[in-house]
């Protein structure tokens, strides 16, 4: 997808902000110098929470490029990057490497064999250029529905995000936050072939691809202009790469739900939310001091459902609502393990939008504090979720 200027008129603006003045220029390099002060703004922020995590980590002897590049999930992605995946569903809990997409991995494979280093330093790279382009997709989504100060806000509030560590981590968080981005984007400026294309490698690369696809799909079919083979073609091909991956595990296993067997062998079912409630319950009713980390994925996750409303009250245009509805659903109704949610919903920066609005509007006195607040606070949380927090991010 091209990050160009729009070239269509907005399709939703967010009450109490002005329209932009969209941009005259056509070329990405004139784009790129209008996101400047955003990209630059991220890179401040995550260099804050690595240099926390750097003083931390050295007090307590530990080693920060491990951590980052090598454990929990990057294990497994390295593990298909260099054995590919296996060919059994197998009878052992939690060790099917079939359950993690394959773009992320495929490319720490690809780039490794023409770069020098390791897979593990090129899949943090990797991870490391994602997230810039990432941040360059948040950016533009704000600023196509509120101008660039809502824009610029926006991809702060997102770095700032309390496990925004993760998005310089060998994870496919970043990855999949840029595809999603710029297919959002795409589909407002009404460029359905790239959108279709987002959403297919955002398809190849986590469960939750599924999210963009119904964004791209549902909007395509709804739009005034349902006609255009364009549009209709994006509707077509938009959920292809989440459904190859699925079928093509379906294949390898020889047997039709062999993608759904595997998330069972994870713990992972859809249960209607009674695991999620089960978990609310237990650490704000039952227990008298909460693992702080869970404490910050439970907060999370209802300031999330929270920020949804707010969005559609806001009336967002529909891409993003769905895209959030769809992820949401996805995270809440979860049977599986609860730690990682917070994570799961990181690429959810449709419901930041809500927060960049009020603080474009804030006192200069207000913003400051509310963003050196998020700062500090996601900085700190990610260098706990490494260093004392005992399981995966």
């Amino acid at each position: 997808m091209s990050p160009t200027a729009p070239d269509t008129a907005p399709h939703g603006h967010i009450p109490g902000t002005r329209r932009p003045h969209l941009p005259t220029a056509t070329v990405p390099r004139h784009a790129l110098r209008r996101a400047a002060p955003a990209l630059a703004a991220y890179l401040a922020v995550r260099l804050t929470g690595l240099l926390v995590l750097t003083v931390w980590a050295h007090r307590r002897h530990h080693g920060v490029w491990p951590m980052l590049a090598t454990q929990w999930d990057s294990r497994w992605y390295l593990g298909i990057a260099d054995h590919g995946y296996v060919h059994v569903l197998g009878t052992a809990y939690d060790h099917n490497n079939l359950a993690f997409f394959p773009l992320y991995p495929l490319l720490v494979k690809a780039v490794a064999a023409l770069t020098p280093g390791t897979r593990a330093s090129t899949g943090l790279v990797l991870s490391w250029l994602a997230s810039l382009f990432a941040a360059w997709g948040v950016f533009a989504v704000g600023d196509r529905l509120a101008g660039r100060r809502v824009g610029v806000l926006l991809t702060v509030l997102w770095a700032a995000y309390p496990v925004g560590l993760v998005q310089w981590m060998g994870y496919t968080e970043s990855l999949f936050t840029a595809f999603a981005a710029w297919t959002l984007y795409a589909v407002l400026t009404e460029r359905w072939l790239y959108a279709a294309a987002g959403s297919v490698l955002a398809g190849l690369t986590r469960p939750t691809g599924i999210a963009v696809a119904a964004a791209v799909t549902v909007t395509a079919l709804l739009s005034l202009r349902t006609r255009s083979p364009r549009a209709l073609t994006a509707a077509l091909l938009a959920p292809l790469g989440w459904c190859a991956y699925v079928g093509w595990v379906g294949v390898r296993l020889h047997r039709w739900d062999g993608y759904f067997a595997v998330q069972r062998m994870w713990h992972n079912e859809l249960d209607g939310g009674a695991e999620t409630l089960r978990w609310l319950r237990h650490l704000f009713g039952q227990v008298s001091r909460p693992e702080l980390f869970l404490v910050v994925v439970s907060l999370t996750m209802l300031a999330s459902v929270v920020l949804f409303g707010l969005a559609a009250a806001d009336r967002q245009p529909l891409p993003l609502l769905v895209f959030s509805a769809v992820l949401l659903l996805i995270v809440a109704a979860s049977g599986g393990v609860y730690f990682p949610r917070a994570r799961f919903l990181l690429p959810g920066f449709p419901l930041l939008l809500p927060l960049a609005g009020y603080l474009a509007r804030a006192s200069t006195r207000v913003r400051v504090l509310a963003l050196t607040a998020a700062i500090a606070g996601s900085a700190y949380c990610g260098a706990y979720m490494l260093l004392v927090w005992p399981s995966a991010p």
